[in-house]
């Protein structure tokens, strides 16, 4: 549903050329929840915006939904639907009359388009506050309403862009059901995030970006591991420093990166490393806050592929 070969884009900015995204290859399969994880600022939304249509490629191919993304851009819109991080609503209509104004633009006839409306309401649990002022939702409620907005056309593709940014627990649980539901109805989904429990839960697979350039792709299970080893995270409040200094040329450590008031480290075998790193620290007269051993995660993937945490960017 979604290939791209070496896409491209730069701006300017202050009499230089930022290059937002380097050289793009994507593959989305037919019925995927497909991830683009990274921090802010690694060219997750222009590679988004760029195959929604809303900014032209510098360089490159890509189609979408079996249209030409250079070529024939119209046909990409009718098939796409795109929820732009920053929301759509108004707050001084209902959802029910956006949903059906929404149809109504892709050329939805009146009576088709009210019909769509209420099954969207429907399927999105609207009904309670479907014909209340959008003024009047909340920040969860708003967010299903911009999905339904971006579903009532039917495409077969749909762009979401940091989707639960900003919202509890529960309404990011209830979104999370929503994105599975449109993936069990046929829908590909192509959604940027950069919650490592997000990308791990819903996504059948992720690629990871950073400094606008492809990094790592895979499943997360996969990808999780390619990272042999153990990880090993030690709480130091005042002392990350020193422990580092302590801990980086040990033979068991395989890279190390400080974090916050302690240290992680990727070692070969959590079990055999934790006493050592236990009486380096105690020999050195640091005092230790907490020790926790874990497998791999997605941020340990960036971490091995960048030098770098995740969380931390």
């Amino acid at each position: 549903m979604i290939e791209t070969i070496g896409l491209r884009k730069s701006f300017r900015a202050r009499k230089a050329t930022v290059d937002a995204v380097r050289g793009v290859d994507l593959s989305v399969a037919k019925g995927e929840i497909f991830g683009f994880l990274g921090p802010n600022g690694a060219g997750k939304t222009t590679t988004l915006r760029m195959l929604a249509t809303l900014i032209q490629p510098d360089g490159g191919e890509a189609t979408i939904a079996g249209a030409d993304l250079r070529r024939n851009p119209g046909q990409v819109r009718r098939r796409i639907g795109y929820v732009a991080q920053g929301g759509s609503t108004w707050d001084a209509v209902t959802a029910r009359e956006e949903l059906v104004l929404q149809a109504r633009m892709y050329g939805i006839a009146k009576a088709d388009a009210r019909q769509r409306a209420a099954r969207a309401i429907e399927s999105f649990e609207l009904a309670e506050f479907a014909d209340r002022k959008c003024q009047t939702y909340s920040g969860g409620q708003r967010r299903r309403v911009d999905v339904a907005l971006g579903i009532i056309h039917a495409p077969g593709v749909i762009f979401l862009d940091e989707p639960t940014t900003g919202l509890d627990p529960q309404s990011r649980a209830h979104m999370w059901d929503e994105v599975r539901r449109l993936r069990s109805e046929g829908m590909t989904v192509f959604i940027t995030t950069h919650y490592l429990d997000e990308a791990d839960a819903l996504c059948d697979r992720v690629a990871i970006m950073d400094h606008g350039e492809i990094v790592a792709e895979g499943t997360p299970n996969d990808l999780k591991r390619e990272v042999s080893g153990d990880v090993v995270t030690v709480g130091v409040p005042g002392a990350a420093e020193q422990a580092a200094k302590l801990l980086d040329n040990q033979p068991y450590v395989r890279q190390l990166e400080p974090s916050g008031d302690g240290v992680r480290l990727v070692v070969d075998a959590g079990a055999t490393a934790m006493p050592q790193i236990l009486r380096t620290l105690d020999g050195a007269g640091v005092r230790l806050d907490s020790i926790e051993l874990h497998r791999p995660s997605l941020d340990d993937v960036f971490l091995t592929k960048t030098g770098r945490s995740l969380r931390e960017s």
